[in-house]
Order: C-alpha cells, then sequence, then structure tokens
C-alpha cells in the first residue's frame, strides 16, 4: 500500500528533518535519528460520530442478530450491567464518557419496561477496586445518584459467597464469573475499546471472571502460543476466551455494546503532539516550549499527576450492539480503520518512546514491571500478521525507568520485584514455583478486597504478558534509565544515550540497520508485509 493510502504514516529520515519527539515518561524529549530511519506515524483521528446519542438509540434499536433491547424486557426481570474499569480509555476521556451515555439510555429503557431489579458492576477482574470519585465520573451523576452505594459497585472476584461456577470448557477451563451476573434475566455489558485485544468474549468471562477462571489463559504457554495479542484470529489468549463467552452464554443471555474512539488522545494543550514534527506551525512550536518548561519545572510527582488529569480529546467513532460476535467484528473494523498501518517489511532496531500511562496504572505510578509489559507486552505486540521487529532484533526504550511502586495499589508487585525476581526472570519458573502462593495469600486478597490494590498474583501476568516479546527480541536497551538497578532486574540492558543504544545495538544486529521507530501514542497497529 502507498504511504497516501497510508494517510502519509511513513517517514523516511532525512538531513533536513527536525528533531523527532519521543514520550518519555511524564514528559517528552526529543532527538535526531540517523538518516534513513524509517518512522511509523499513527493515523490522523478519523472523523467522530456526528451525534453519539443518537447513534447509541440506533445500535440498541437495531442491534446485530438480535432483537432490539426493548424487546428483551419485561416487568420483573433481573438485568445486570456491567461495564469496563478505568483501564479504558486511556488517557481518560472529557465528559460525559460514553459509558455514562449508554448507561443512561438503557436505564431508561429499563424503567419504561418496568424492570425494577437493576444492578450495575464494574468488571474489575483481578484490578484494583474503582474508587467512588472514579466510578462517578464514569457513569456520571445521575446514574450515581440513584444506584451508589446499594446497587453499584466493583466486582469482587474474591468474594466466597458472590461468584457462581458454570461449567468447563472443550479444554477444561473452569468459568467460574460474578454470582449477581449470572444468576441475571439478562446482562448488558458496555465496553469500550481501545485496541482490539479489548471487548468481545473477553469482557464477561474475564471482566466479570476469578483467578480460577483468568489463569486457564494469563499463563505462558498462552502468551507463547498467540502470535500476536493484538490479533484475535491468531490469539490463543482470545480462543481461550470465546470457549469461556460460550459457556456463559449457554447460561445467560448477554447482549453486547461496544464502542470505538478516535485517535485524537492528547488535550488541545498538546495537541502537537500528534502532529508530524515537520507540520508544526507556530502554535504547536509554542505550545512545546511552554509545556516542556512548565514540566521542566514541577516537581516529579506534580507532573505525574497533571497527566493523569488531562482528559483526551477523543471523539466517538462506532456504536455498536447486539450478539458478542457479530457486534465485536463490527468493533474491530472500527478500531483497525483508526490504527491500522501498513508497513514495508521488518525492522532491525525499533525505537519506542514509552508515556507515563498504561492500562494498570491510571493514577499511579508505572513502576518497572508494568514497564516491561508497557513495552514488551504492548507495544512489541501492536501488530497483525508479523511483528514490527524481526526475529533477534532489538528494542530501544526511552522511559525514565526508575524504582517506584505505588504502595497502596501494587504492593504484591513490591514483594515479586525484591523477592522473585531475585532469584529468577523465567517466566515458567516463577509461574511454576511461586504464583499460586501470591494468588492465595491473605494479606493481598484482604487488600483486593477492601483497599484499592491489584490481586496479589497481578505482576505474575504482567510478566507473562512480555514473555513472547521477551522471547522474539534479542535485546530491549532502555536508553539513561534512572535507575540501572531496575533495568538489571527486569532483564533490560541500558545504555546512556540514544546514539549509544542504536550502537549497541547495530553491534548485535548488524551493520546498516534496518532502524524504525514508532511513533506512538495514538496508538498503531502495524500490518508488516
Amino acid at each position: 500500500m502507498s504511504d497516501s493510502q497510508n494517510n502519509g504514516c511513513i517517514h523516511t529520515v532525512s538531513r533536513s528533518d527536525p528533531p523527532f519527539l519521543f514520550h518519555c515518561g511524564e514528559g517528552y524529549e526529543r532527538h535526531r535519528l540517523p538518516v534513513g530511519t524509517r518512522v511509523v506515524y499513527p493515523k490522523p483521528p478519523i472523523p467522530g460520530l456526528p451525534d453519539v446519542r443518537a447513534a447509541i438509540e440506533k445500535a440498541l434499536a437495531e442491534p446485530l442478530e438480535s432483537e432490539p433491547l426493548v424487546e428483551l424486557l419485561k416487568p420483573g426481570m433481573r438485568v445486570t450491567i456491567a461495564f469496563d474499569d478505568v483501564s479504558l480509555p486511556l488517557p481518560r476521556m472529557k465528559r460525559p464518557d460514553v459509558r455514562q451515555l449508554i448507561i443512561e439510555s438503557v436505564v431508561e429503557k429499563l424503567d419504561a419496561a418496568g424492570v425494577s431489579d437493576i444492578e450495575l458492576i464494574c468488571a474489575i477482574c483481578l484490578h484494583r477496586r474503582v474508587t467512588p470519585k472514579e466510578l462517578k465520573r464514569m457513569v456520571g451523576p445521575g446514574i450515581w445518584r440513584r444506584f451508589w452505594p446499594d446497587h453499584l459497585r466493583n466486582h469482587d472476584a474474591e468474594d466466597p459467597e458472590g461468584n457462581a461456577y458454570l461449567g468447563k470448557t472443550s479444554e477444561g477451563e473452569e468459568v467460574e464469573i460474578n454470582r449477581r451476573a449470572a444468576e441475571s434475566d439478562l446482562i448488558i455489558y458496555v465496553n469500550i475499546n481501545m485496541v482490539t485485544m479489548d471487548g468481545g468474549h473477553k469482557s464477561v468471562p474475564v471482566g466479570l471472571g476469578t483467578y480460577r477462571t483468568v489463569r486457564h489463559h494469563h499463563n505462558v504457554p498462552t502468551m507463547m502460543t498467540s502470535c500476536s495479542y493484538m490479533d484475535p484470529a491468531t490469539s490463543s489468549f482470545y480462543a481461550s476466551c470465546v470457549r469461556m463467552g460460550k459457556i456463559v452464554a449457554d447460561r445467560v443471555r448477554i447482549f453486547t455494546i461496544e464502542t470505538t474512539l478516535n485517535g485524537d488522545t492528547f488535550s488541545p494543550l498538546l495537541g502537537f503532539m500528534q502532529k508530524r514534527e515537520a507540520d508544526w506551525g507556530l502554535a504547536d512550536r509554542v505550545g512545546r516550549s511552554l509545556s516542556a518548561a512548565a514540566l521542566k519545572a514541577m516537581p516529579f510527582a506534580l507532573r505525574r499527576k497533571a497527566y493523569n488529569m488531562l482528559p483526551a480529546a477523543y471523539a466517538v467513532a462506532g456504536v455498536e450492539a447486539g450478539a458478542t460476535g457479530p457486534v465485536h467484528e463490527r468493533t474491530i473494523e472500527s478500531v483497525h480503520r483508526q490504527q491500522l498501518v501498513r508497513v514495508d517489511g521488518q525492522a532491525d532496531i525499533m525505537l519506542v518512546g514509552l508515556p507515563s500511562i498504561g492500562p494498570y496504572n491510571v493514577n499511579s505510578i508505572l513502576n518497572p514491571i508494568l514497564v516491561k509489559c508497557l513495552s514488551a507486552g504492548y507495544f512489541f505486540n501492536f501488530y497483525r500478521g508479523r511483528p514490527l521487529l524481526r526475529k533477534g532484533g532489538v528494542m530501544i526504550v526511552l522511559h525514565p525507568l526508575q524504582e517506584a511502586f505505588h504502595p497502596v495499589h501494587h504492593p504484591s508487585y513490591i514483594e515479586f520485584y525484591e523477592k522473585v525476581l531475585a532469584e529468577t526472570r523465567d517466566p515458567a519458573e516463577i509461574e511454576r514455583s511461586f504464583e499460586k502462593g501470591f494468588a492465595k495469600d491473605p494479606r493481598y486478597i484482604d487488600l483486593y478486597r477492601h483497599s484499592h490494590a491489584y490481586h496479589g498474583v497481578h505482576p505474575f501476568y504482567m510478566w507473562y504478558w512480555a514473555c513472547h516479546g521477551m522471547d522474539h527480541m534479542g535485546r530491549v536497551i532502555v536508553v539513561n534509565p534512572v535507575s540501572a538497578r531496575a533495568a538489571e532486574r527486569i532483564g533490560f540492558a541500558t545504555a546512556r544515550s540514544l546514539d549509544a543504544a542504536i550502537s549497541q545495538a547495530t553491534e548485535l544486529v548488524g551493520e546498516h540497520p534496518r532502524i524504525t521507530y514508532y511513533h506512538c501514542p495514538p496508538v498503531i497497529m502495524c500490518e508488516v508485509s
């Protein structure tokens, strides 16, 4: 495909090019790149829907392979509305959140049908409990006032009475989900799809699942046999979710509502970040200079808070409703319209600037384990078909890697980092020797249930998430980390500068390497020829 068809997403660096912007933790850096480096840019934001509320109403009235929502409702039935947690979208969207708009419309129809037994559940799985303030922002003040706290809550994967076993898949995978949802007449799931790994049959059996269930696909063998986590057609992970979803669907009716957003990722204050550097106008250059000065003057903790607080200017790009499979097929098409970029050939060296925000550190800290997950797990897997980086290639990461952990959100990460990784970095050995102890630890279970901690097993899953990428790559080099010990502990090499990292990588991959800069965020899904 020509670059004109790619919306100008591929650029080859020349001597006249200005320095290129790299997201780097709670800030950014500018670097000149070697002549001939290929830069893969995201597509410009696609147009949003002209009337989101009208699109929601149309989706509910004309669903895919299902009766309209109002025809599924009758007085006296039990309905559970489940919805994605704060890991989506990233960054958070400006108000009103699309989940609020959908839930308001759904509740209005439930009221009109005489349905009074309504429960709203945030589908956190083994993530941290969403705070009341975060929940209120997601569902809106009206829904909040009506349902909180008796009928609006977080899923509890460790409630001994609150989950129900539904059976086994053809592969022997045990399926256990939230009891209220399992015993409902109808589950309505409200989803936001940021990447193609989200949504579909993953939503209910994972979002409302337990450790007993998710251990069947959040494991090393599944990760190692998934060609790309972001390509459902070749993902062992997603295949497992599909099998589990069918077990749930045999027990309870599911009405799926999925949404997609465009790539308008940054606040207007930071709009220059998603433009090609050569296209910056005067306002962009002034904005970059002012924001760079402001960030430099801020204490690190305040800088982190500022990045978490700025909402994105997303527009809703798609709304689909109905049967889970057909809905998700449409959703993937919508995600690809925004994210899919066709790239000619693999790279020997892949350059990545890591932002400070990932799915598992919202309003928190991107600790070393999450840095490894985001780079070798997520960024490596942003492809369909073949990876952007060839087998044995080198990923160079720009991020101020440091030994910092959120003590409330990530307590089990600290023990994993200090004790488990001190003994071994081998994912299979970690899974075999340590996982169950963390998963069943009473202290971590209590913190998950009654504080705002990720489940005790969560750092294991983040480590497994990177195992496919780490096995594929010859080396990962982090540039000028704050903590060299952190880099060593997670298995990354270090270099003092980007030039030094490229030189080190060249020694491994050979002279005249093909270098590709993955200029993200927004997210790019690479389809490599």
